[in-house]
């Protein structure tokens, strides 16, 4: 960005002020360093003659209200992403107010600027666009959201049995201090991981079950914090990103952590969305930031008891309402024995909320052929796991998803009373907004895999 004597400004004005006012404000502005190059006069006629009335502020003034001089949200957002491109701002300075621009509509329009790598600031704030600098040397998929690991490594899967060698770079709170390589098909077996839960490591980080599920290379990282807009405030990501170039592939999948996104670019990125997320959580909260990032979007639980037919269709429509032409791909996820478990008296632990844990079970009995004979939703919480073991009837499995307590607690536990211990992998379904499957759910998922991959190779190309 130019320094702050140079620093070049879209300005946010509203019709709710005079104009005598706005005038001296970004006379003000200039004076201080900011200088502003195009006004957007977000709607409100209240102190000014009319949307097309002149206004003589110095500077070109272009209106983007709605009727009656209402706000409108969608030509906002058009205008100010063209007066970005345009005029090449280094910051947007919002001098509005409400009620034509409140908190929600801030973070909109903040949205737009940051994706473009614009600061967006008011009086007594200021959002700066997360750093991601480019630093990997091949085409990269960012993988986001809540329930990215399940669609990571089934990105993988697919991409590998496509003839392409992804490498997964997958970043957690209980990450390494220094990165950590899992070679293609060498991921670590029960033993192992019980050594890593002796010596203090986190058995069940992301990258682990990366690596057991999709069978490809992978690189385990850290990070610490999240920002509103996904930034983190430490990461080694970098510096696994380059030891993942250092392994044989052509496509690096950098999954994201809880909310935070990975720190460094990436040519394409898929968005995973839960079905019953709240509607203003994807639209306010620089929501939409993330929605406009994306390439790909897919939502996941997209079933009752978790989400209903309503609940997906809202998520959906916030989801169109930011841009019609983006893919988008309703699932559900389901358990698979990572080996042989017909016939066995099964215990299910699981991150899954107890309302769908019948139903899962269900489904590894018709499709696994075992008898599940007790669940555990308490995978995330280890004295109710641990209850949840303590007082179940005689199993001789434990199927266990590789997150959270399932090696320090629930492999445990299992193995003292003499069971085996099966992990399960959660693969996506595709299904429609109603929870049914569809019959090209699988050609549609792999050809939504295929294109957001294509599209990291072009967009990598021109480097």
């Amino acid at each position: 960005m130019a320094a702050d004597s140079q620093r070049r400004a879209v300005v946010l004005i509203d019709g709710e002020h005079y104009p005598s006012v706005l005038r001296a404000a970004l006379a003000a502005l200039a004076e201080a360093g900011t200088n502003p190059v195009t006004a957007l006069l977000l709607g409100g006629t209240e102190k000014i003659a009319g949307a097309d009335a002149p206004m003589d502020l110095g500077v070109p003034t272009r209106w983007a209200g709605g009727a009656e001089g209402a706000y409108d949200p969608a030509a906002a957002a058009a205008a100010l992403d063209e007066l970005i491109a345009q005029d090449r701002p280094d910051v947007v300075v919002d001098l509005s107010d409400e009620p034509i621009l409140g908190p929600r509509r801030r973070l909109q329009l903040a949205s737009h600027a940051l994706v473009a790598g614009v600061a967006y600031e008011g009086p007594d704030f200021r959002l700066t666009p997360p750093p991601r600098p480019r630093v990997a040397g091949r085409p990269t998929v960012a993988v986001v959201g809540t329930g990215k690991t399940a669609v990571t490594a089934d990105f993988a899967r697919r991409l590998a049995a496509g003839g392409r060698t992804p490498v997964i770079v997958a970043m957690g709170r209980g990450g390494p201090p220094d990165p950590v390589v899992v070679s293609a098909g060498a991921a670590p077996d029960l033993e192992a991981l019980l050594s890593i839960a002796e010596g203090g490591g986190h058995a069940a980080s992301d990258f682990y079950e990366d690596a057991l599920t999709s069978g490809v290379a992978t690189v385990g990282a850290r990070r610490c914090g999240g920002g509103l807009a996904g930034a983190v405030a430490f990461s080694n990501v970098a510096e696994a990103v380059g030891a993942a170039d250092d392994l044989p592939g052509d496509l690096t999948l950098l999954e994201g952590s809880g909310a935070a996104l990975p720190p460094v670019h990436a040519d394409a990125t898929a968005l995973i969305v839960p079905g019953d997320c709240d509607p203003e959580l994807l639209d306010g909260y620089l929501g939409r930031y993330r929605i406009l990032l994306a390439d790909l979007i897919v939502v996941t639980m997209c079933e009752p008891p978790t989400s209903s037919p309503h609940q997906v269709e809202a998520v959906l429509e916030v989801i169109r309402s930011t841009s019609r032409s983006l893919p988008v791909l309703c699932t559900v996820l389901r358990p698979v024995p990572m080996g042989p478990v017909a016939g066995a008296k099964a215990f299910f632990a699981m991150t899954a909320p107890a309302a769908v844990g019948e139903s899962l079970a269900a489904w590894l009995e018709s499709q696994h052929g075992c008898e599940v004979v007790a669940t555990s939703n308490h995978l995330s919480n280890r004295p109710a796991l641990r209850a949840d073991l303590e007082r179940a009837p005689a199993f001789e499995v434990l199927l266990v998803e590789l997150k959270a307590a399932a090696v320090d607690v629930a492999a445990r536990i299992a193995s003292a009373a003499g069971a085996q211990v099966v992990f399960c992998d959660n693969r996506p379904v595709v299904v429609g907004p109603d929870g049914r499957a569809t019959e090209d759910g699988d050609a549609s998922l792999a050809a939504a895999v295929d294109r957001i991959a294509g599209l990291a190779d072009e967009r990598f190309a021109p480097r």
